[in-house]
């Protein structure tokens, strides 16, 4: 479904993304780990073309994002559902406004009809009967979960995820993760996820995908993950000080 090929990117003449190369399934969860700072937030960024990469391309559905100018993207991001780390609600709205936002901002449906989903999407995350708290009144997984249901509200075919797990517990995580898939089966939706939780990672992914110094250095099930013998991958899978990969 997205193509990535060759990507660069490079702030203040840092090499960010070095040639990137990476394939996203359909219908499929993949899940991007790496060390903080490698580079993931800004390959999501590109993927929903909020940043244009210095070379490379990436296409979806054979359509390559990085050459449409801003009016054409703004089509293309309908496509796309987006839960970002801290959830990013408004807290000036309570959460059947931050959920059914997009609806009011790209469709003429009808206040009834916008609250009926609403109320269907939060119903599929677990949230049920929640729509008139305030963002303040939530917990940080009940923020995950409002965050999603905004995610999946227009029916994206893409649902991009940054960090979802970020200051959860373990427990909550493993919640998390079981939102995740039984979102995903549910929607037959196509994911992507960046994250370093590992444990996370191994109940979700269908694909996995590491970052490294700018590249994809391996990709694989959770399976052919675990089996490999590549030292860096090995080192970040297992949590380990000594190994490759430098700790500063």
């Amino acid at each position: 479904m997205i193509e990535i090929r060759n990507l660069r990117k490079a702030f203040n003449g840092k090499k960010i993304l070095d040639g990137l190369n990476l394939d996203i399934e359909q219908s499929k969860i993949t899940v991007i780990i790496g060390r903080s700072g490698e580079g993931k937030s800004v390959l999501i960024k590109h993927i929903i073309g909020l940043l244009k990469p210095d070379s490379g391309s990436i296409k979806l559905d054979g359509l390559d994002i990085t050459t449409l100018k801003e009016r054409e993207l703004n089509e293309v991001r309908k496509r796309f559902g987006m839960l970002f780390q801290s959830g990013a609600l408004f807290d000036s709205m309570n959460v059947a406004d931050n959920v059914g936002f997009a609806l009011k901002e790209h469709t003429g449906l009808q206040d009834d009809d916008i609250a009926k989903i609403v109320r269907e999407k939060l119903t599929r995350v677990g949230l049920k009967g929640v729509e008139r708290m305030a963002t303040d009144e939530l917990s940080g997984g009940m923020k995950k979960r409002v965050g999603l249901a905004r995610a999946i509200v227009m029916d994206p075919e893409i649902v991009l995820f940054d960090e979802p797990t970020t200051g959860l517990d373990p427990i909550m995580s493993d919640s998390i993760a079981d939102l995740v898939l039984d979102t995903q089966k549910a929607l037959n939706t196509t994911y992507v996820l960046i994250t370093h939780d590992i444990p996370f990672t191994y109940k979700i992914a269908d694909k996995i995908a590491m970052l490294h110094e700018g590249k994809i250095i391996a990709t694989g099930t959770v399976t052919e993950m675990k089996e490999s013998t590549d030292p860096v991958v090995r080192q970040f899978l297992e949590g380990r000080a000594q190994g490759p990969i430098t700790v500063y």
